[in-house]
């Protein structure tokens, strides 16, 4: 690309670089193996307006936060050989940009400027959380208010605003998954290790009473007063369809067939039995954000890592990451579309990665490489041995973390 063209494209991305930036898309990628599409939107972060990229790489999505100058350098750079198309949308108009094969780039903007547009630009910023929240601040949800999340006039209460911004990425997944989910007939969703159910009432609210789904939500957790509590609260919203009952993930036989399972820090293998049971049932969806991923860091031994597992704080995270790979790669063995996401930032909680599987396609040939894995961190993982042998292989260890208080981080 000719600088002069570079020149030609920061100048058009710049002026719709801010608050009302709606999305920019960044895609045909030269390089089918590579890099896939990138999403860009503004957010803010600590009170500052940034633009944050995912980049979707295989089954895996990364995200990559600019200034409003790296942002426009990011995306020149991209469609300077890595990409060749990009779709810009905003309230102040449109860019679309073109790279032919020998280079050469077409821009096309359209402006639309109306005076009520730039007097709402002027007040986005200040209510960029609400305007881009699924559940919106200042409009009271009664779950939410009892749950100590917002006040009755729908403000978020200051010590648990990471908790709302918790609430609306998850339902940005739900939200991703609705395709998946059959509008004409009722479709049952396991949410395991449930705890006080934050998640859980949002996951019905929004399905039911916001998008009309009809869906039946079942709430699985140890803890019987808390069981007590949800099912209490349930009945005084009307959630008729959504019920929490005492049990652990590996014996729960209530259902013969589920449409999508939810599991949210479920502690070491607990994980693994929620996945392999999510999988017989003949889930079409499963979203899992593991924890205390102890199994593989007491079996994990290479000559070759040796250098770095000498340290007990990198073998505990190298054994996290293992444990998630190797779980997602199974996952493609049976089926699905495997995703490892980010689910809140890691400044929250350390407990962030979120797999998302959806049943598409058939199974990969993908057995020999995990073994191979396998062979070389000489380990052996649950859900590894689940498949293989089925449930005879060993027992649950139960279904929430150690650390309750830690459970709705």
């Amino acid at each position: 690309m000719e600088e002069r063209d570079r020149t030609a494209l920061r100048e058009a991305l710049e002026p719709f670089l801010n608050e009302e930036l709606a999305q920019l898309t960044l895609s045909s990628p030269v390089k089918k193996e590579s890099l896939g599409k990138v999403r860009m939107r503004p957010i803010l972060l600590r009170g500052n307006l940034i633009f944050q990229a995912e980049e979707q790489r295989g089954a895996q999505a990364f995200h990559r936060n600019f200034t409003k100058e790296e942002a426009a350098a990011y995306v020149t750079d991209l469609l300077d050989g890595v990409m060749k198309q990009m779709e810009l949308t905003s309230s102040r108009g449109s860019v679309h940009a073109l790279v032919s094969k020998k280079g050469k780039v077409t821009v096309k903007v359209k402006r639309k400027e109306t005076a009520e547009k730039i007097r709402a630009g002027a007040e986005s910023l200040s209510h960029n959380r609400r305007k881009r929240y699924v559940l919106e601040e200042g409009r009271p949800v009664p779950f939410l208010v009892d749950l100590g999340v917002m006040t009755e006039t729908g403000q978020i209460v200051r010590s648990r605003y990471d908790k709302f911004r918790q609430i609306n990425r998850f339902l940005e997944f739900i939200e991703d998954i609705l395709p998946r989910l059959d509008k004409s007939r009722e479709s049952t969703i396991l949410d395991f290790g449930c705890g006080k159910s934050y998640l859980t009432f949002a996951m019905y609210y929004y399905l039911k009473e916001l998008k009309g789904y009809p869906v039946r939500i079942i709430g699985l957790d140890l803890k019987r007063d808390v069981i007590a509590r949800c099912n209490a609260l349930a009945k005084q919203y009307g959630f008729d369809h959504l019920a929490f009952y005492p049990g652990d993930i590996a014996s729960y036989e209530g259902v013969d067939q589920v449409d999508m399972v939810v599991t949210l820090h479920a502690c070491d293998t607990a994980t693994d039995f929620a996945l392999y049971k999510a999988v017989k049932w003949g889930a079409r969806v499963i979203l899992s954000v593991p924890c205390c991923q102890h199994e593989l860091n007491g079996q994990i031994h290479s000559e070759v890592l040796e250098p770095a597992l000498g340290y007990g704080v990198i073998k505990e995270r190298m054994a996290a990451l293992f444990t998630d790979a190797i779980r997602a790669q199974l996952l493609e063995g049976q089926g699905y579309r495997t995703q490892i996401l980010e689910f809140i930032d890691m400044e929250h909680t350390p407990k962030n990665l979120l797999i998302r599987a959806v049943k598409q396609g058939g199974p990969r040939d993908n057995g020999e490489k995990i073994q191979e894995l396998l062979d070389f961190l000489h380990g052996e993982p649950t859900l590894y041995r689940l498949f293989r042998d089925g449930e005879e292989t060993g027992e649950n260890e139960g279904s929430g973390c150690g650390e309750p208080a830690k459970k709705e981080e």
